[in-house]
């Protein structure tokens, strides 16, 4: 049986992306992504906080090059690839590091600030979902598990 190696998230751009280029000209744009579980209210009245991930994303070629043209910090967006880590030695240490190397970046929301300066309209069913979601006061997480892709945006 083969097995599969295959990550999605959704979530917010730490950083805008740095991009540099290797020998024979081929872009790599690396930045951290960070997903959040909401928080919610046990029913005896304990508060649990919300718990933010941080991802590192890896971008190769065409996608690195787009990554720096379009993505910007605090921007919502969805990332499709797979798990790799990689291991080196420092200081007589071997270190490691696990990353996303995306195969796919979608951008969900933009913030104000990046919208388009054009004044062609980019919203979306995402984006004003996300306003939306912003806008409602948040319920206890319990009541919100129904479907996948509840409180993402």
């Amino acid at each position: 049986m083969s097995s599969v190696n295959k990550v999605i998230l959704i979530g917010n751009v730490g950083a805008d992306p740095e991009v540099r280029y290797l020998d024979r000209g081929v872009a790599i744009a690396t930045f951290n992504l960070a997903t959040t579980e909401r928080g919610y209210t046990m029913q005896n009245g304990t508060q649990v906080p919300d718990v933010t991930e941080w991802h590192s994303v890896v971008l190769w070629r065409n996608l690195a090059e787009w990554a720096q043209q379009n993505l910007r910090k605090s921007m919502k967006i969805y990332v499709e690839g797979k798990l790799k880590t990689r291991s080196w030695e420092k200081d007589g240490q071997i270190r490691r590091k696990t990353e996303v190397i995306a195969e796919n970046v979608q951008i969900l929301y933009r913030p104000e600030q990046y919208r388009r300066a054009d004044g062609l309209q980019v919203n979306n069913e995402a984006e004003e979902a996300a306003a939306a979601a912003d806008s409602a006061q948040e319920e206890p997480i319990q009541e919100q598990r129904g479907g996948f892709f509840n409180n993402i945006f």
